[in-house]
Parts: structure tokens; sequence; C-alpha cells
């Protein structure tokens, strides 16, 4: 008998929630595959706070969440800080985790001291900032406001996210993706599969800042794609089409 495909689960980033995984993880799901995409505590209404403050108790709590569903093998797909949590938990639990789809990851993932204090100080106006530089430029723009479109969904979503979250959750999330100091140990201890996908215009994890993560890999693919470091809604097919391949082939 063939064994079972892992579930796929996907992590999203930082203030962010589920939704930004709807393109890839709806047609994921309509190609059979055991499908879950958590908001993490504090993230959304159907996971209140208190929100995590830390990557190592957000791997923990994924791990839980795991457990509790009932999936024992899981292909763990993550963004920026939900790609430091799918690290995290393969570290933990190695024998769980089928795979890694890293996207916009880097180790160390630096955070800027003037981000964080203005998280900190005028989380209005961090939001601004962080969906600006998460969006590349317009095609065939001089100038460096990206999609404005796409830019404005995600400024919205994070402003809803702050709004029924915990207060100073932006901070609380870029701190803990600045603390997170175990990338690379976990990384290399791993035999499963790694899919790296990044944003070949990603000023937030510009590729040379995944390049120790993809040198320390066993069992390393690299996938570049014509995005900034909100790639899942950019080229959204294309991210797609990078999953879909790297999951059917794992088992």
């Amino acid at each position: 008998m063939q064994p079972a495909k892992p579930a796929i689960v996907f992590l999203h980033g930082a203030l962010n929630d589920h939704s930004v995984w709807s393109h890839q993880s709806d047609a994921l799901a309509a190609r059979g595959y055991t499908v879950l995409a958590p908001d993490l505590p504090g993230h959304g209404p159907d996971s209140p706070a208190p929100a995590l403050t830390g990557v190592e108790t957000m791997a923990g709590w994924l791990l839980a969440r795991l457990e509790a569903g009932g999936i024992a093998r899981a292909l763990l797909v993550g963004h920026s800080m939900g790609s430091l949590i799918a690290l995290e938990a393969a570290r933990l639990a190695p024998a769980r985790i089928a795979g890694l789809a890293l996207l916009g990851t880097a180790a160390p993932m630096k955070v800027s001291d003037a981000l964080l204090e203005s998280a900190r100080d005028d989380q209005d106006g961090a939001i601004a900032m962080v969906a600006q530089w998460s969006h590349a430029p317009a095609p065939a723009s001089d100038d460096d406001g990206g999609n404005p479109a796409l830019q404005e969904r995600s400024r919205q979503l994070m402003q809803r996210i702050a709004a029924e979250g915990p207060p100073g959750l932006l901070h609380t999330d870029l701190a803990a993706c600045k603390a997170y100091a175990g990338g690379l140990d976990a990384i290399a201890a791993l035999d499963c599969p790694v899919l790296f996908i990044v944003g070949r215009l990603d000023k937030m994890t510009p590729p040379r800042a995944a390049a120790a993560l993809t040198q320390a890999a066993k069992h390393g693919k690299i996938v570049e794609v014509d995005a900034g470091h909100a790639m899942m809604a950019e080229q959204a097919d294309a991210v797609l089409d990078a999953l879909a391949g790297f999951a059917a082939g794992i088992q």
C-alpha cells in the first residue's frame, strides 16, 4: 500500500493570517491534499490572544495543533516569520516533518531597530512601511511604490489584525523574528527535502539573506520568482506551481 501523502500546513508571517495563502491552499486542497492554514494565536478571531512571543513557543504551539488535528506527518510551508516556525518545529519533531518549503526566509532574520521602534511607538506607521517594503515596484514604473492595489490590501489586512489582536502585535512578531537564533542549527540537522522560494525583488528578506540556510540544507532546492516579499500575492501562480511540484515528490 502506498503511504498517504503528508498534510500541507501553511504558516503565515508577522501580523498576517491564513488568508495570505488562500490561492495556494485552496488550489492544493482541490488537488486532494489535506490542507491546514491556521492563524497564530492573537492573529484572528478563531485563534485569540495572548500572542506568543518567541519562535520556539510558536513552534511548540504548532506541533500541539498538529497533534490535536491528528496530523502525523506534515509538509510545512512557511513565509517569513512562518518559515522560522517551520524550521524550529522540524528541529523539535523531525519525524513528523516530511518536508519544508521556506518562502522569504533568512537566518538570522534581521529587523532594523528603526522598524522595531516604529512598531512599538507608531504601529500604524510601521504597518504602512511594511506594506510598501513587502511589494516589488510595479512593472515599467520609475517609482518605488509597488503594486498599489496589493499594497493597500496588505495594509488593510495588517490593520485589521492589529485592531482585533493584542496591543503591539507587530512589534511582538518582529521582535520574535529578530531574536530567533536557531535556524542554521535546525536546518543543518534535517534530512528531509527543503524548498526555498525567494523573491528576486524582495527588500525585506533579499535572496542573499537566505544564503546561509540554502548552503546548510542537505537536500535543498531553490526557486526564484519575480516578486518582492509578498510573493504569494505578486506571483501567486508561480508560487503555487513551485509548491505543487515540490509536494508531488514527497511521500
